[in-house]
């Protein structure tokens, strides 16, 4: 049974989530997994928090994967406990752990011993230090396999354009970005709404 969240519009958000990541990935010609038993099968989720995406994240990159393994990383050890408590029982052949650590301090963390096919960072926060979330964007890219993808999620229009422009000057190459026209708008800041902006990256 899937988990219940205490907030009432997360189970849309997450609707909302699963259809922009899905589409985006159609429209940025990356190819889907289509049974492949490697493709999209290591997830690192930066920065997650309680991962409420966790289940979109399985079913959308992971979709014809034998197995899939999904890495929630946080500095935050209430929300990481959280999330080791409500995605203990996941559906089929997916597998998540969920790890307190600093994201742009990835290197220390032994248990990541492996490359990622897709490192997924879910309303990054570049505005809210720009030097800390460059060194999260760096970690990421080298913790992908060489194929790998990083994708993003932001609030803001000029949060997003700060973030393509620090990933890109990282070397990556911007795939595909697109505004979400149907994202829920928040109130407790003008022009920011959930999932506002997604883009993809292929590693440099």
């Amino acid at each position: 049974m899937p988990p219940k969240f205490s907030n009432v519009h997360t189970d849309g958000d997450l609707t909302q989530l699963r259809e922009l990541l899905a589409g985006t990935l159609e429209q940025s010609g990356v190819p889907l997994p289509n049974g492949s038993t490697k493709r999209f099968r290591n997830l690192l989720n930066l920065a997650c928090g309680r991962a409420d995406e966790t289940a979109v994240l399985a079913d959308v990159f992971g979709q014809g994967a034998e197995n899939i393994h999904l890495t929630g990383v946080d500095i935050r050890a209430r929300e990481i406990g959280e999330a080791q408590e409500r995605w203990k029982h996941l559906q089929g052949n997916t597998q998540a752990d969920f790890l307190v650590q600093d994201a742009s301090k990835l290197s220390d963390l032994r248990e990541l011993d492996n490359h990622f096919d897709v490192a997924f960072m879910r309303h990054q926060n570049f505005w809210n230090g720009d030097t800390t979330w460059s060194k999260i964007y760096d970690e990421a890219l080298h913790r992908l396999d060489h194929d790998g993808l990083l994708v993003i999620t932001s609030y803001f229009d000029r949060e997003h354009q700060l973030a393509l422009d620090a990933i890109q000057g990282l070397g990556a190459q911007l795939v595909c970005s697109q505004r979400n026209h149907a994202s829920r708008v928040l109130t407790d800041a003008r022009n920011k709404s959930v999932d506002r902006h997604v883009a993809i990256f292929k590693k440099p």
